[in-house]
């Protein structure tokens, strides 16, 4: 684990020379504040923070745990007394995982005055979200989208970790257990899934590890036996999925069936495959995956967010989960930064001066929007999720 958070350290700083400030971020209509560069206070004394994620559909349980736990966070600083003389209020919208409804969210979240965007949840989404709110100069903060294009404005910021690190993370784990021949099972026509798995392949191979089979499909299909044969009749010595949970589920579950039997290995869409699989991880036991949060934690900060999310719904907290309570932090400690300037540019420009001691880690941000924080490693066991052991 050393070598691996040494190795996340070293591509964050890799990344954020390559990518630079990113993009023009000219400020447009400044829908929020009325202006270029947005309202200096924000109507009355109520700092407004618009969410946008999938509450329904496919990936819906991605985007209520983005919002439960940005709800959690709302609450606990206006509880405290507010962020620089504000109180937060978080408004929500439903994109149903569709990049057009993504964009219809934001626009009626500006219509509603808010002063800062979380969101969207999803890669895809986010990055169509950020095309016009670099126009509106607003702050962006996605907790989930993890494509590198999600960050290209000066407005965007990101919590999570970008695709093509966690391809690279994983290729560099799976070779230092010693594994030289790896299958792949991507969504080609997701932009997370297809990022991950060009990055992994092409570190993978750098190390000296071969691609036994890289089989992918499209988004709705259901049916994966004939890749799973393909990669059974192959020479893999393990699977790795950087794919979202519910096709996890499927996956593993439909291995089982042809005879294929490999350890697996995924990223942060893992996250949500026990419950998608109803706690019975007896297929997939031993699985391990990219994560920036385990539940299961022994920090003081993580046991108390878990404490009060299951007493407020009644569930334990996933990353995304942990990604919203984090964003909604990391505008929190930016408008106390601009000593509750609320303008556009303030937060903006005070988004690299923050640190976020987070439940996902302690983190800062560099002009790129990239967050620079560790990584954990996390097990899926007898229906629970847990970190490696060091």
């Amino acid at each position: 684990m050393k070598r691996l958070i040494a190795s996340l350290t070293a591509v964050v700083m890799a990344a954020a020379c390559m990518t630079g400030c990113g993009g023009s971020g000219n400020a447009g209509s400044g829908s929020a504040g009325g202006s270029s560069s947005g309202a200096s206070t924000a109507e009355g004394g109520v700092f407004k923070i618009g969410g946008i994620g999938p509450l329904t559909g496919d990936a819906s349980s991605y985007g209520i745990s983005v919002k439960n736990g940005a709800q959690i966070a709302v609450d606990e600083i206006n509880e405290a007394g507010g962020a620089a003389g504000y109180q937060l209020e978080l408004l929500f919208e439903d994109d149903e995982l569709d990049e057009e409804k993504s964009v219809n969210a934001y626009n009626k979240l500006m219509d509603s005055g808010v002063n800062a965007i979380l969101g969207s949840v999803t890669s895809g989404c986010s990055i169509a979200v950020s095309e016009v709110s670099k126009d509106d100069g607003i702050l962006q903060i996605t907790p989930s989208g993890s494509a590198q294009a999600c960050t290209q404005y000066d407005n965007a910021f990101r919590i999570c970790f970008t695709d093509p690190m966690q391809g690279e993370l994983m290729a560099k784990y799976i070779i230092e257990k010693g594994i030289k021949k790896t299958a792949i099972i991507y969504n080609v026509s997701d932009e997370y899934s297809k990022g991950i798995a060009d990055a992994f392949t092409t570190e993978y191979q750098a190390a000296g590890g071969t691609i036994s089979a890289s089989e992918s499909y499209n988004t709705g299909d259901i049916d994966f036996k004939t890749q799973l044969t393909t990669i059974k009749n192959s020479d893999a010595e393990a699977l790795f999925l950087p794919v979202y949970y519910s096709d996890v589920a499927s996956i593993s579950e439909q291995a089982a069936g042809v005879g294929l039997a490999l350890p697996y290995f995924g990223c942060d869409g893992w996250d949500g495959v026990i419950k998608q699989l109803n706690g019975d991880t007896s297929k997939i036991d031993g699985a391990v995956f990219l994560t920036p949060f385990v539940a299961s934690s022994e920090d003081e900060k993580v046991k108390n967010f878990v404490e009060k999310y299951s007493e407020k719904f009644g569930a334990t907290p996933d990353q995304f989960a942990a990604d919203g309570y984090d964003g909604v932090y990391a505008m929190a400690k930016a408008l106390e930064q601009t000593n509750g300037d609320a303008s556009n540019e303030a937060l903006i420009s005070a988004m690299t001066s923050i640190t976020v001691d987070g439940v996902t880690g302690s983190m800062t941000f560099d002009a790129s929007g990239e967050p620079n924080k560790d990584a954990l490693v996390a097990v899926i066991k007898d229906g629970e999720y847990t970190p490696e052991e060091k």
